[in-house]
């Protein structure tokens, strides 16, 4: 009898072992839903969902979170949203500056700009700020004055995210402070400061004869990576998988340590992003199908 429990007792053991080990693996496969962050679902929503609408096709769909991708008219039920987030253990895991130069200036930025601040305060917010650049501020600058004006901006805006919990990273929007390299620099101006790089495919097609470079001088300061369907020419915003440069482009991350998290576009105008999120999600899952 004491032979045959010790058996048990070994063959439990073993058998524990097993399902820590698979259960270590499936936490490691970089595409489950809990590692996707769905962007882009509120400025685009032809349902023009509210707080709870939203958050509720979130849990519906089986995310842990999303992006706060806004528009200016989504500024007064900002705080609501945050907040409801926060009581359904829903992650709001980036939210969304856009600035124009000629018209944002550290102290002075737009009232669209200081409410992002502004609640993320209230609310006790502690998330990544996502900054993309009007590119039109940066067209008639040399390089030195492009680069000092960025800095100058990005070191304000550190300053203040970093008082509220919060930290910055940069989003390739186009033009001269979309550029990987551009971006780089000015991280590398601010040694002291904790600055990422959120990278998104559909803001990647003029870059993409450098891509595999880029990648790997971003991948110290890479945050997030938006995936979407890649063309040389374009469109600029397909589905995942209906491309011919994605897989590659995705296999690259993968193979120089990118873990995710990976961003999923809800980027369609005039369409539902629940849609438009499950279709990319059976995308990305049909092109690797191992990985989730």
């Amino acid at each position: 009898m004491k032979k045959i429990a010790s058996l048990i007792l070994i063959l439990l053991f073993f058998s524990a072992c097993k399902n820590s080990k698979q259960e270590k693996i499936t936490n490691n496969h970089v595409f489950q839903k809990r590692n996707l962050i769905p962007w882009a679902i509120v400025g685009f929503d032809n349902k023009e969902r509210n707080p709870k609408e939203r958050i509720d096709m979130i849990k519906r769909l089986g995310f842990s979170g999303y992006g706060y991708g806004h528009r200016v008219k989504h500024i007064p039920s900002m705080q609501q949203e945050w907040e409801l987030a926060q009581s359904e253990n829903i992650n709001i895991d980036a939210v969304w500056i856009y600035l124009n130069l000629d018209k944002d200036q550290p102290d002075t930025l737009r009232d669209q700009n200081e409410a992002v601040l502004k609640n993320l305060k209230l609310v006790g917010l502690k998330t990544q700020i996502w900054v993309a650049f009007d590119a039109k501020h940066f067209e008639n600058l040399s390089d030195d004055e492009a680069l000092a004006d960025a800095v100058k901006m990005v070191s304000y805006l550190s300053e203040r995210a970093s008082k509220l919990g919060c930290k910055i990273a940069l989003y390739n929007h186009g033009g001269w402070a979309g550029n990987s390299e551009n971006q780089i620099k000015i991280i590398k101006a601010l040694p002291n400061e904790n600055i990422g790089i959120v990278f998104n495919f559909h803001h990647a097609h003029q870059d993409l004869d450098h891509y595999t470079e880029h990648i790997k001088m971003m991948l110290p300061y890479l945050w997030c990576v938006n995936l979407n369907g890649m063309k040389k020419d374009g469109p600029k915003i397909m589905t995942i998988g209906d491309g011919d440069l994605e897989k590659d482009m995705i296999q690259q991350l993968l193979d120089i340590g990118y873990k995710g998290p990976f961003g999923i576009l809800g980027h369609v105008s005039d369409t539902d992003p629940e849609v438009i999120l499950q279709d990319n999600v059976a995308g990305l899952w049909r092109l690797f199908p191992k990985d989730h």
